[in-house]
């Protein structure tokens, strides 16, 4: 199955695909710089050939672009149905997110992953696990002729990335007895449930070459998940977490010989003064491959407002290296988020990435941030909605400070004419300038 060509293969050889050329345009970059980051797999374009023919817009996930965002949806059994994650979907792509995650249980997993994919121009991931063990009485009975099947038929469908836990060795296990919260990772927990069973190593490890064939025939890129990432500050940067880590150094290398592309799945719950360490770790252990973190959450008590404690993680973690952050909600470790825990999810997450996005010095990337300036300076308040993240929210607050009389109004709605230091700054520069002759008509 080698012949098979991918992003990896085409920058290897030379050519400059034309994906690498859509994510030239998108970031400002020269298009042999794409092709040379794809080539030395520090950045992927996950591009299902069949969703590119459906009409994916290509993005580029990589430390020389802007830091993208991943939305986590889908079905469960419990609660929600189709029309109400095609509409969080939808929501998410709207607030800004790059890419969305179907992560459905329950019934209609492959009908609703397959309208998410013919219906959004983001790249689709999933966790092809999920539905191997929903098809089955219990993870004992998985085989690996089943997640094989699934991930063939995920990617016959379009899916542009996928996470699968194939690091977590039967050597972990005992390491994760010292843990506070043992394996927090769904994927994870499965995993290891099904090598305790049979006493027998990871199958994702042991038929790894296998998965890769099947991803490179569709130029599915991988996203080798952390089943032992750290579910609270106690378990964080542990020896089970670095150990799994080392592990996905090696499969990546194994991975990039195959011609596929490969990102990073990353913490979890990490306190603020080791994101660094561990974002520098990554980088070293993993060769330099895209790193995708799940926050981090630099505390364990902000629930109801996770998706603040995840954000400020995402921060300092996209800072330092971090290629793409997923969201958290503000009912992560509650229950399923509703559209506006969606909406919030994202936008706190944009913030997240632009914040570190301005840091980093990325090409354009405070073009906004000075647009805004302007136009407060300028009370250009349409201007401003137009510019923030969340202009409806932006509009609604704003309308809540003023009275229609009072729109348009060259004043901060918050100060009110005579202690708004904008206007009076204008002020007391004009006099400084003019002198005695404008005194007067103040």
């Amino acid at each position: 199955m080698l012949p098979f060509s991918t992003q990896r293969t085409e920058a290897q050889s030379g050519r400059i695909t034309p994906e690498m050329e859509i994510v030239a345009a998108q970031e400002y970059l020269d298009p042999e710089f794409i092709r040379k980051e794809v080539a030395q797999g520090r950045l992927v374009i996950p591009a299902n050939k069949i969703h590119m023919e459906k009409g994916l817009n290509p993005a580029g996930i990589g430390i020389a672009c802007r830091t993208k965002i991943n939305a986590n949806l889908g079905n469960s059994p419990i609660s929600s149905g189709m029309g109400c994650e095609l509409a969080k979907v939808n929501c998410a792509i709207q607030c800004g997110a790059d890419t969305v995650m179907d992560l459905s249980t329950g019934e209609q997993i492959n009908e609703i992953r397959q309208k998410i994919i013919d219906s959004v121009q983001v790249p689709v991931g999933t966790v092809p696990i999920y539905q191997v063990v929903e098809e089955l009485e219990a993870v004992k009975d998985m085989r690996p002729v089943d997640f094989l099947r699934v991930i063939e038929q995920q990617a016959k469908q379009g899916v542009d990335y996928m996470t699968v836990h194939c690091a977590l060795l039967r050597e972990h296990l005992p390491l994760v007895e010292k843990r506070t919260l043992g394996i927090v990772s769904r994927g994870g927990s499965l995993v290891a449930q099904w090598m305790a069973i049979h006493q027998q190593e990871n199958p994702f490890y042991t038929h790894f070459s296998e998965m890769c064939e099947i991803l490179r025939a569709y130029d599915v890129t991988w996203s080798l998940g952390d089943g032992l990432r750290p579910g609270c500050l106690a378990d964080a940067s542990d020896e089970a977490q670095f150990a799994e880590l080392k592990v996905m150094g090696e499969l990546t290398l194994k991975a990039w010989e195959m011609g596929c592309q490969v990102m990073i799945e990353g913490p979890g719950h990490i306190p603020l003064d080791q994101i660094e360490m561990n974002v520098k770790n990554q980088m070293e252990w993993c060769h330099g491959a895209p790193f995708y973190v799940l926050g981090p959450l630099v505390t364990d008590v902000g629930a109801g407002y996770d998706h603040i404690t995840s954000a400020i993680g995402g921060t300092l973690a996209a800072y330092y290296g971090v290629s793409m952050l997923c969201y958290v909600t503000p009912k992560e470790h509650l229950g399923l988020p509703n559209l506006q825990d969606v909406r919030a999810g994202v936008i706190a997450h944009k913030i997240a990435a632009h914040a570190a996005d301005v840091a980093r010095g990325r090409v354009h990337a405070r073009d906004v941030d000075d647009q805004m300036s302007r136009a407060r300076a300028e009370f250009d308040w349409e201007k401003q909605f137009s510019l923030s993240f969340d202009p409806e929210t932006a509009r609604k607050m704003h309308e809540e400070s003023i009275s229609e009389t009072e729109s348009p109004h060259e004043y901060c709605s918050m100060c009110g004419p005579k202690f708004c230091s904008i206007r009076n700054s204008r002020a007391a520069l004009r006099l400084n300038k003019n002198g005695e002759q404008e005194r007067d008509s103040v």
